[in-house]
């Protein structure tokens, strides 16, 4: 059994160490990262897993827009990190901790874009057929540059930090 719940700004540390224990520190070298380097995790869109307690799972969400050719900044939302402990693996916590960013994205009307296999994500309706034109601040595959939603999104953009989204320092 495992309860999801928002993250919170306290599970950073047990997130952070996790997702070292998973994907090793050379995590932080990857695209992704840059996409939502110094942002922070969007709090109503971003969850943990938890079995008695101890944090077992955790995806998270960032603000996100893409900068159409004539200029214009539209939002979309980052989802990913998606995080399991191996010792829960295969027993439906990460499908569940996509389903709560799922429900909460629908209900803010913001399109997904993530970096990950296409196999696992798409049936979530997550595809590569729409990012083939978005430019982004590092190398990325481009089979595994996923979209969900955002069927009025340019199909050639930059993307980066959505303006008006607060930095960290």
């Amino acid at each position: 059994m495992f309860q999801i719940t928002f993250a919170r700004a306290a599970d950073r540390p047990e997130i952070d160490a996790l997702l070292d224990a998973r994907f090793g520190p050379a995590r932080r070298d990857r695209t992704a990262y840059r996409l939502r380097d110094g942002a922070a995790p969007l709090g109503n869109m971003s969850f943990v897993a938890r079995n008695g307690g101890r944090l077992i799972g955790s995806v998270q969400c960032w603000p996100l827009g893409l900068t159409s050719l004539a200029g214009a900044m539209l939002p979309l939302t980052l989802l990913g990190p998606l995080v399991t402990a191996s010792t829960h693996e295969g027993q439906g916590v990460g499908s569940a901790l996509i389903g709560a960013a799922l429900a909460a994205a629908d209900a803010a009307a913001t399109p997904l874009l993530l970096i990950g296999d296409e196999p696992f994500y798409g049936r979530f309706g997550f595809s590569a057929a729409a990012t083939g034109g978005f430019v982004l601040p590092g190398p990325v595959d481009r089979a595994r540059l996923l979209l969900r939603g955002g069927a009025d999104l340019p199909a050639i953009g930059w993307l980066g930090p959505r303006d008006g989204v607060r930095r960290a320092a």
